[in-house]
This record gives C-alpha cells, sequence and structure tokens, in this order.
C-alpha cells in the first residue's frame, strides 16, 4: 500500500523551509510620503471654488487666471494654487464658503420651468421643493416647460459639467408621444440622422414602444441641443404632443411621482461621480 507523503521528519520540514526560503523574493513595501498637518488639509485652489458651488473646476481655472479671485486680500491668478481651512477665498468681494453636497432626483411634470426664478410668475421647478435646503442648487441641463420626466438639481458644480459638456456624451432616452403615427421610413431616416439649423443628429437608438401604436416611439440620444428631440419630428412633419424623459446618466423616475423629488442615495451619488452606468 502506498504512503502518503508527509512533513513529520524535522529534517524533511527543515529542508524544504529553507528551499522556500531561498527561492522566495522579498516584498518591498512602499512608503507613504510623510505630510505635515498643514500639507494634510490644503487643497487645490479650484476644487475649493468648485466646492462652494459657484461654477466647475475649469470655469474656476478661468476666474484664477482673470484675477477675480483673492486669497487673504490679494489676488491669486496661478494655476495649482493650494490653500488651507484658515484662508479667506473671495470673488468679486463676496466670501466663497464650501457648502455641502446636494443632490436632488426629481419627476418633473409639465408647465413647469427649470430656471431659478422666472419674471413672468410661471412656476418654476423650485416651487416643487418646499423644504428646500438652504445650499443654492441648479437643474443640471434643462427640460423645456412642457417636458415631464428626470430632472436632477444639484450644487455640485464639477459634476454638472461632467454631466452636460457635449464630450462626455452621456445618454438620454425619451418617450415621445406623436400626434399622427410615425412612418417606418421617417423612423429610419432619424436613425441614419438629419440636418438641423444648428447641425447635423442622429439617435443613437430609435423604435416604436409598441408596434400597434405607432405614435409611441422611444429614443435614446446624447446631444445637448436646445429641444433637440421636438425639433428632430418637427423636422419630418409632426408635432410632439408629449415628451417624457424616462433615463438619464443612470438615472430614473422608478417609484417618483410625477411632481415628486427626493435625494440621491450614497450609491447613486457615487455612480455618478465614477460615471460607472450604462
Amino acid at each position: 500500500m502506498e504512503k502518503k507523503r508527509s512533513f513529520s521528519s524535522t529534517n524533511k520540514k527543515q529542508k524544504f523551509t529553507q528551499k522556500i526560503s531561498k527561492s522566495a523574493k522579498p516584498i518591498l513595501k512602499s512608503k507613504k510620503p510623510v505630510l505635515s498637518p498643514t500639507e494634510k488639509y490644503e487643497i487645490r485652489l479650484n476644487k475649493y471654488i468648485a466646492n462652494t458651488g459657484l461654477c466647475s473646476r475649469r470655469e474656476a481655472d478661468e476666474y484664477i487666471l482673470s484675477g477675480q479671485i483673492q486669497v487673504n486680500g490679494k489676488k491669486v491668478s496661478e494655476f495649482g494654487t493650494k490653500i488651507t481651512p484658515k484662508d479667506v477665498v473671495t470673488f468679486k468681494g463676496k466670501k466663497l464658503t464650501a457648502e455641502k453636497k446636494v443632490y436632488i432626483l426629481m419627476n418633473k411634470p409639465k408647465d413647469v420651468i427649470t430656471t431659478t426664478d422666472d419674471p413672468q410668475g410661471r412656476r418654476t421647478v423650485f416651487s416643487i421643493i418646499k423644504s428646500r435646503p438652504g445650499e443654492r442648487i441648479y437643474p443640471v441641463g434643462r427640460l423645456d416647460r412642457m417636458t415631464t420626466g428626470v430632472l436632477l438639481l444639484t450644487n455640485d458644480g464639477d459634476l454638472t459639467k461632467k454631466l452636460t459638456h457635449p464630450k462626455f456624451q452621456k445618454r438620454k432616452i425619451y418617450q415621445v408621444t406623436l400626434n399622427k403615427a410615425l412612418t417606418n421610413n421617417d423612423l429610419e431616416q432619424i436613425a441614419k440622422g438629419v440636418t438641423l439649423e444648428d447641425g447635423f443628429i442622429k439617435a443613437d437608438a430609435i423604435s416604436f414602444i409598441d408596434s400597434e401604436d405607432k405614435k409611441q416611439i422611444g429614443i435614446e440620444i446624447h446631444s445637448g441641443q436646445n429641444r433637440v428631440i421636438r425639433r428632430v419630428f418637427e423636422h419630418l412633419g409632426y408635432s410632439v404632443a408629449k415628451l417624457d424623459r424616462a433615463y438619464f446618466a443612470g438615472l430614473t423616475k422608478k417609484g417618483l411621482s410625477r411632481g415628486h423629488w427626493r435625494y440621491l442615495t450614497n450609491s447613486e451619488i457615487a455612480t455618478l461621480k465614477k460615471g460607472s452606468y450604462k
């Protein structure tokens, strides 16, 4: 009967250990630089400005270069400037204070505009947020007055820039109700692209929601051009009776009734900042 191999012998154990120790390479641990108490709390000036909700980091850099930012009463016009919590930062004479970041998701109703105020006295999305937080918040992009659906509001300037700048091409999905049935030829034309007065535009995806009702269209697009969905269909002789945004940057209106809002969860905020959504 064959015996199982064993390391019960002391000599064998020693030889095995020596063999492993000779062949093994030492593990080198990288040493983290030791920061002074001041360095631990330093922050880039452009990031601090963005954290106040004034603008994005890129716009903050422009303000810095143009000499509109002062630190402790002195103009600062250099990239990479760092400050500490003790420093006083001002913009056009007004002190800037870092705000707590606020992220709100709304299922926007129709006949409401997405501006902070309206000279004509029309209802705005901010009149819906009655228990509105003290921080300044702004819509990320705009939905026109009669368009409903997913709307994000925040005071995070960096995130706003990331979600609205054309180069990031954030996915948006709309449900469209037309005044008449869309022909197959026109559906294919929108998929191939049409030329509007401000340039060429085509859908990333388009299809009928219900094969029995060709007035109901689902369309995916990343363009941020003004009223682009309505103008695409109007270009082909249709008018949009209803327009609802069902998806924006990973956010949907699931569980959120029309005209209601809620704060984003920590998980949703993390996903937005990482851009880890389809």
